[in-house]
This record gives C-alpha cells, sequence and structure tokens, in this order.
C-alpha cells in the first residue's frame, strides 16, 4: 500500500521531534508530508517530553514522497518567520507551521495577506522569540566566579530565565560578544559553556546553580545611577522594557526604586539650573533675537548654524510653538518655511487660522543634526537643551501675551511645561499655564509627513480637529 493510499484511508501521523527548537527537521518531515498530500488535521508533532494524540490511529511511520512528487512552495517570508516561530514555546507551533505551508501550496501570495488569521499568528509566535532574545541579550549579567584552579583562569557564570527555546539560537551573539572570556549560561531548559575556543551544552539548571554578586557590580551600580536621566523616565515604557522578571539578575535593578521615587524632584533641579544660568530676562523681542544669536547655553548653539528668532504680531491672542528650526529655517533665518511648515500653512487655512496673525517660533532657537557628507540629519533635542532653551520661550510669552499657546509635538510641550507630556493624552483640551492662559498640545507637522497612506489620512483628520477646537477657543477668548 502506498504512501497515498493510507492518507486517504485517514491515516493518523505521529512525528516525533528529536529537539523542541530543530527547525531543519520539522522542514524536512513538513516537505515529505506535504509531497505526499497529507492534511494538517491527520499529523501530529511531538516535541521531546510531550504526548501524541490519543486519539491517533492506523499507520504511524513517515510516508515516502512519490518519485514525481512537486516541489513543497516555501518563501523566504515563510522561511524566515518559520526559523524563529519554531523556538517559540506554543506547543501547536509545528501545526501552525505546517498550516501555514499546507496553505501556500494553493495560495502562494498568502504571506502578503495580513489578514489571514494563520499568518498573522506566525507573525506573532516570530515577534515573541525575537523579543526573548532582545530581552537575553539585553539582562545576561556575567558574574566572576572565583577558581582555585589556575589553569581554569576566570570563569564569569551568568543565569537567565527565557520564556522560549531561543539558548541555541542565541549562542553565536555571546560566543562573538565575549569570545576571550571563558562564560557560562544557565538556564532551565539548558546551559551553554564557551572556553574561549569550544561551545559545549550542558544540561537545565536551577537559579542556586548561578553565583551571587561580585566586587564589580558595585562599580556598576555606580555607573548606573550616575546616567539615570530622571527627565527621560517614563515608568510605562521602562518595565515594557525591562520587565521585572529580570531585575532579580541585574545588579542595578536594586537602585530603581529609589531612583524613580526622586525624578520628579532631580528633574525639577535641572529645570531650575537650566533657568538659573542666565542673566536679566531681555524686555523685547528684539533683545531676546540678539541674545540667542548670541547664545551658547547648551551644545546645539556651538553647531555651526544659526539661532532663529519667532515671527509674528508683537499682541499675538496665538502663538503657535514647534520643536527646533530644521535645516530650512536655519539658512532663512525665520521659523517654519519648510516642508513641516508649508503643511501646517495649509491645515491652518482649512481650519480658518489666519497664521499672519498668529506669533510663530520654536521651543529650541538652534538647529540640531548630525553632518553626513554634504547633508545636515534633523536630531531630536534632548531634555536639558529644551529644557535651558525655555529661559527663551518664556520670554518671548512674557513679551506677545497670547490667550492662547499651541504647542505642536512633545518637545514644544515640554518647552511650555518643563515636563514630559504624552500627546494623545493631552491633546484636544486646554492645560492653564501660570500667567493665565491656555496651552493646547497638538502633533508637529513632521510626524505627519512621516507617515503614509490611512495612518496618515487618520493623524491628518485629528491634527485638523485639534486646530479647529483651537480656532473655537480663540473666538470665546476673543
Amino acid at each position: 500500500m502506498t504512501a497515498l493510499q493510507h492518507v486517504k484511508l485517514g491515516t493518523y501521523y505521529v512525528v516525533h521531534l528529536p529537539e523542541a527548537d530543530d527547525f531543519d527537521f520539522w522542514r524536512e518531515r513538513a516537505r515529505a508530508l506535504v509531497q505526499c498530500d497529507v492534511p494538517p488535521d491527520r499529523i501530529a508533532w511531538v516535541e521531546p517530553g510531550g504526548s501524541g494524540d490519543l486519539f491517533a490511529h492506523g499507520e504511524r511511520r513517515m510516508p515516502v514522497p512519490p518519485v514525481d512528487a512537486k516541489p513543497v512552495r516555501a518563501n523566504r517570508r515563510f522561511i524566515a518567520l518559520a526559523k524563529n516561530a519554531i523556538l517559540h514555546s506554543d506547543p501547536q507551533r509545528f501545526a501552525q507551521l505546517y498550516l501555514l505551508l499546507w496553505k501556500l501550496q494553493s495560495n502562494p501570495r498568502i504571506m502578503e495577506d495580513k489578514a489571514d488569521p494563520d499568518v498573522r499568528r506566525v507573525e506573532e509566535l516570530d515577534k515573541n522569540v525575537r523579543r526573548d532574545s532582545h530581552k537575553m541579550h539585553a539582562f545576561v549579567r556575567f558574574r566572576l566566579v572565583e577558581s582555585e584552579d589556575e589553569e581554569i583562569g576566570e570563569h564569569y557564570v551568568a543565569w537567565f530565565e527565557p520564556d522560549h527555546h531561543i539558548l541555541r539560537a542565541n549562542a553565536g551573539f555571546f560566543m562573538r560578544r565575549f569570545s576571550n572570556m571563558r562564560w557560562s549560561i544557565l538556564t532551565p531548559r539548558g546551559s551553554l559553556h564557551w572556553d574561549t575556543e569550544t561551545m559545549s551544552e550542558g544540561p537545565p539548571a536551577e537559579r542556586s546553580d548561578a553565583p551571587g554578586g561580585d566586587p564589580m557590580e558595585d562599580l556598576w551600580r555606580k555607573y548606573y545611577a550616575s546616567i539615570f536621566n530622571p527627565a527621560r523616565l517614563k515608568i510605562g515604557a521602562m518595565l515594557k522594557e525591562m520587565p521585572k522578571k529580570y531585575w532579580k539578575n541585574m545588579p542595578e535593578a536594586s537602585l530603581i526604586p529609589e531612583l524613580v521615587a526622586g525624578a520628579q524632584e532631580r528633574e525639577a533641579k535641572m529645570v531650575e539650573k537650566g533657568t538659573l544660568e542666565f542673566e536679566e530676562r531681555p524686555d523685547t523681542l528684539e533683545a531676546i533675537d540678539k541674545a540667542i544669536h548670541a547664545c551658547r547655553k547648551c551644545p546645539i548653539g556651538a553647531l555651526d548654524n544659526h539661532a532663529v528668532m519667532g515671527e509674528g504680531p508683537q499682541d499675538a491672542a496665538l502663538m503657535i510653538v514647534g520643536e527646533q528650526p530644521g535645516d530650512q529655517e536655519d539658512q532663512a533665518g525665520r521659523p517654519f518655511v519648510g516642508p513641516a511648515g508649508q503643511l501646517l500653512d495649509a491645515h491652518l487655512e482649512m481650519v480658518g487660522i489666519d497664521r499672519r496673525a498668529a506669533y510663530v517660533t520654536n521651543a529650541v532657537k538652534h538647529f540640531k543634526y548630525v553632518q553626513r557628507g554634504k547633508r545636515r540629519l534633523h536630531q531630536n533635542p534632548g531634555a536639558k537643551e529644551i529644557d535651558t532653551c525655555r529661559w527663551w520661550i518664556e520670554s518671548e510669552r512674557a513679551i506677545v501675551k497670547p490667550k492662547l499657546v499651541l504647542a505642536m509635538g512633545a518637545s514644544a510641550a515640554r518647552g511650555l511645561l518643563g515636563k514630559t507630556v504624552s500627546i494623545s493624552k493631552v491633546r484636544g483640551s486646554p492645560i492653564p499655564l501660570e500667567d493665565g492662559s491656555e496651552l493646547w498640545v497638538t502633533a508637529h507637522p513632521s510626524y505627519l509627513l512621516r507617515l503614509e497612506g490611512p495612518a496618515r489620512e487618520e493623524q491628518a483628520r485629528l491634527f485638523d480637529v485639534d486646530l479647529a477646537a483651537v480656532r473655537e477657543r480663540l473666538e470665546e477668548l476673543a
């Protein structure tokens, strides 16, 4: 009886994989099963330590593809995703990959279909594995283990708890990065050992098998505390990138609660320090213009650029604040004359705001860039640079005395508030300022320029909604 005849009779195949992360073995078996026209629901994929389907019956030996079997279709995108997805801890990953491979035979373009649930599931498996590998690269901490054997020399050991079967796949990364160091990585799923020449594998380990701290950790903790920037602290983002499950293996983690608790106080001191570096506040826009051209209080002012002063009526009811001048603004000496400015003009006109009646300026007065050949590539200003330049935007506000200030982008909002806020959380409603005016926050037009398709259309719609609300509020305040 041939393999194909077995399939027609309802044979159920059980494939036992030798390793949980053996892609080559899975690919070889999957190719043979596809060529024998075995549907996904007639196969049970069993990894080491697993068990087959209790209802499996019939012939279980691997079928032999016929001589005239068609080649199996599997494009590069599928192969790339499958190599990563197979490292996932989900026991259904082998079946999921085979199902997608099966569908590829009748629909070669299925990998382009983002709505297909099987494609999306494999993409999710791939994403989770890549994230786990990233965490391993970032959070493995080696500790020195003392040895009385002089021939062995220094030996470093690290403990890590991966969510997926990523240990062997990431061996090369650590072998290349720490090639001249004897080390071991212990995990509950297995262990790796490198002696500067040969890589070997070992059995699973327990946390107690790894050492505790070493003298170098005190030095590392001091360094971490010194570079901790409270102005850039976003607790939600930090926990997402550095989940607490990894903290127990990281010496610097013991400092985090205290550093977070004191972050607001330290940030306030940084802002205060930036404002106290200046002398008497200028009392005219002309004086501000002259002063910012001479300002070298932050590294941006030391670049080969020109300060760009705000422009517009001195008694404008509306002040529009952007992030910083761009390349074209730096050359022209005027704010918002480049692509972002042109887009802003179009949206202002659409909602009925006359730019000529507004005072337009930037939170940072100089263009921050990095030179690439003949091109100057835009760089975002840092928190300290924004806080230092806050002196100038406050001086402009004190003179113009606008009833409403529109901050476009997070940098502009920080320049007005002295702290970083989420645009999505504060847009669309007024924020009272200490002088009695109102602050409204929206996205920067350059953000719209970086988007395409539906995403750009949606953000442009939200931008128009924000501008329309500003126009209505200006009419109420008039």
